[in-house]
């Protein structure tokens, strides 16, 4: 008698399962049983799923994933049913896995494991039950429906973790239900051995014996990796028999059960996770099912953090390199610097800074930007801070450094435009911002260039940052030989200059109004930090822990990387206790100088606009108001009765409540100005008269090639009406 006939004589058949094709062979008897003509026939998983109760073919999907994985017997109870639902008969299921192509060492590849085994009715049916009255009890389903809620948490918390300290965390907080693991443990695969990456559950003494050992060692974990299966020990006997060398580390650390299960990525195992238990665990198909479940996600998110890791390893390497070793040190002044790398991809940005000691005595401090965010920008930042190095060492004035800089640029980008092999992202021109600085440490003088960049911002002892408008130009490389006007402005001991790409600005999604607002506080809360305390604070308030818990109006926007440069002129020794920022005492007054030149009257709205910056907190807006329109007076009386240029100074000095307003307003012109009383219809000569009515005190007085109009204000020394 054939097997087959025996097998039908006692009501079970034998069916066959290809993962691969989802492909289903079964005898007359299996085919009999699902519902089908009773001879030998092929169909598909989604033909016997059309003939299985729903919740028990997703039960059986599970149990054949299992086995495919772990090597061992899938089992299932089915309820096959009709076209109305009606439950025909239940029917057992028994399969293994049965792989040809499997590599010895290597995990087996579920997707082409064809699983084959029995499958017989049930003895005692459920009777008259139908697929929608007959669902699994309570209690089943209701662990069912946690573990389900658990995998859904786990798997979201592990895709959000970006580095493997986050990953290690996730997995030792994971509370699975029914039976949570109290010691874990996670191993990767290094040469030929097996190294700790980290643990819980564990005494720091603890891991010594299992930092570091060989994968052909008989350590259940080396053994799961070497085969690619999970290994289930429920009990103290069950290792001490399976495992004796191992058992003399594991034995004494207390646990009562254990799991090794293989974390695989891509048909690889690169680890395996170690899940302990203090109480007896029997691995049911269920627990077992969920430990595979958490290792393939665990797994995954390892592999991605070693990527993310690798990354940004390889990103921070390359910037540092093309950043300065270290800020050269420059008599009379104290300089910090930071660069932060906070975009995406490689992390790899075009923002760059440079301090460069020139040959003159002098400094030159650059900060600059390159359009994007990638490996391009980071090559044509590194051949552009090269460029303008040279160019400030040969000596020229900011103005043609800026210049030569812009031509550099332009010819880069008509060279790769006109390259045979480029794409058509690198054909792309490239653009760049660029703020240049020339510092006379020894008079406090600051020549600036610029070009398109963000305006410096001065920040004076009393905790005030101030933006300094200055005169700009198109950023490099739009037009070959384009012009920089230049502007000076004077550091006093004491003050302090920022210098940062918008990176600085607008990461948290805040525009120039916010992110500068947010630099404010941050200053004003540390007055009389050395500037690395200072430049950390900074960093921290903009890309730390904390930093986005108050988010700018554009949350959209994403974050940029960021460069920040700070110098502050040192004290002389005679003023202060001592030589260098130690000893240095900030000053506490606010001093703005600005030039208005008889081609550039536009440039009065900056005068008024920095004037009105410095009295943000002045105790009588009245007096504000007043001190903008006599400045405007000022002003406009040098462009249209002298052929010189504007230079205007403001001070304010004095304690907070008790300051005083200096404006002074320089030509070139020695005529002097007086008094008179216009006429009703007369255009002119009011301007004068505005002044002895809105100021405390004024006066003129000649200087060397020309004169200067004066006034002050005396806060809360406005004149009763």
């Amino acid at each position: 008698m054939r097997t087959e006939e025996v097998l039908a004589a006692v009501g079970t058949g034998v069916w066959s399962w290809d993962a691969a094709s989802g492909t289903v062979t079964m005898d007359a008897e299996a085919a009999r049983l699902i519902g089908l003509p009773a001879r030998q026939t092929e169909t598909t998983a989604a033909g016997v799923r059309a003939r299985c109760h729903g919740m028990d073919y997703v039960e059986l999907a599970g149990a054949m994933e299992l086995a495919r994985t772990e090597g061992t017997v899938a089992e299932a109870r089915l309820r096959i049913v009709d076209e109305r639902g009606t439950v025909l008969r239940v029917v057992r299921t028994r399969m293994r896995p049965f792989s040809g192509g499997e590599a010895a060492g290597a995990a087996p590849d579920p997707e082409e494991v064809l699983m084959s085994g029995t499958i017989q009715e049930v003895v005692e049916p459920l009777p008259g039950a139908s697929a929608g009255t007959s669902p699994p009890s309570p209690l089943t389903s209701d662990w069912r429906l946690s573990r389900e809620a658990f995998l859904l948490d786990a798997g979201r918390a592990l895709a959000e973790s970006r580095g493997t300290d986050q990953v290690l965390r996730v997995a030792a907080s994971l509370s699975m239900p029914g039976f949570s693991p109290d010691g874990m443990a996670v191993f990767g695969v290094k040469g030929d051995h097996l190294t700790l990456i980290g643990q819980h559950g564990y005494r720091p003494e603890d891991e010594e014996p299992f930092n570091d050992m060989p994968l052909d060692s008989d350590y259940p974990g080396s053994v799961a990796v070497r085969t690619g299966r999970a290994i289930y020990i429920a009990g103290r006997e069950d290792y001490r028999r399976r495992f004796p060398e191992a058992w003399r580390l594991a034995g004494r650390l207390g646990r009562r059960s254990w799991a090794y299960v293989p974390l695989i990525v891509a048909g690889r195992v690169i680890g395996v996770w170690l899940a302990a238990f203090s109480h007896p665990a029997p691995f049911t198909p269920d627990e077992r099912s969920v430990l595979t479940t958490v290792a393939r996600m665990l797994a995954q998110a390892l592999s991605r953090a070693h990527v993310h890791e690798s990354e940004r390893e390889l990103s921070a390497g390359l910037q540092r390199s093309l950043m300065p070793e270290e800020v050269p040190p420059t008599p009379g002044m104290t300089v910090a610097a930071r660069y932060v790398p906070t975009g995406g991809g490689l992390e790899i940005g075009g923002d760059w800074y440079d301090v460069i000691t020139l040959a003159s005595g002098k400094t030159a401090l650059v900060i600059g930007d390159v359009q994007g965010h990638d490996v391009r920008a980071a090559g044509l930042m590194s051949q552009l801070r090269i460029a303008i190095r040279a160019y400030a060492s040969e000596g020229h004035h900011p103005d043609a450094v800026l210049t030569r800089a812009s031509h550099f640029l332009t010819q880069l980008n008509q060279r790769e435009d006109l390259a045979d092999d480029a794409t058509p992202e690198e054909a792309d021109p490239r653009f760049a911002t660029c703020l240049y600085i020339k510092a006379d440490p020894a008079t406090g003088t600051l020549t600036i260039a610029r070009a398109g960049h963000l305006d410096p911002a001065m920040g004076v002892g009393d905790g005030t940052l101030l933006v300094r408008p200055t005169e700009g130009g198109l950023p490099l490389g739009v037009v070959e030989d384009p012009d920089y006007p230049v502007t000076r402005l004077v550091l006093e001991p004491g003050e302090l200059m920022l210098l940062c790409s918008d990176g600085l600005i607008e990461t948290g999604g805040h525009d120039l109004e916010t992110g500068r607002d947010r630099l404010r506080r941050v200053f004003a809360g540390h007055v009389g930090d050395d500037l690395e305390a200072l430049a950390d604070a900074l960093i921290d308030a903009v890309s730390g822990p904390h930093s986005h818990a108050h988010p700018g109006p554009h949350a959209e926007r994403r974050e940029d990387d960021i460069a920040l440069v700070l110098v502050r002129r040192d004290q002389p020794p005679h003023e202060g206790e001592g030589e260098g920022e130690a000893g240095a005492a900030p000053g506490t007054g606010r001093h703005m100088h600005l030039t208005v030149p008889q081609a550039e009257q536009q440039r009065t709205a900056d005068a008024r606009h920095e004037l009105r910056a410095m009295l943000f907190d002045w105790a009588t807006p009245a007096q504000v108001d007043s001190a903008e329109l006599v400045l405007s007076e000022l002003v406009a009386n040098v462009l249209l009765h002298t052929d010189s240029d504007a230079d205007i100074s403001a001070d304010v000095m004095g304690p907070r409540g008790n300051r005083t307003l200096r404006v002074t307003v320089a030509d070139a012109d020695t005529g002097l100005p007086h008094l008179r009383h216009p006429g009703e219809m007369s255009s002119s000569g009011r301007g004068l008269f505005l002044l002895q009515e809105l100021s405390g005190e004024w006066g003129t007085e000649p200087r060397g090639e020309g004169k200067e109009i004066w006034c002050e204000f005396h806060e809360e020394d406005w004149p009763n009406p």
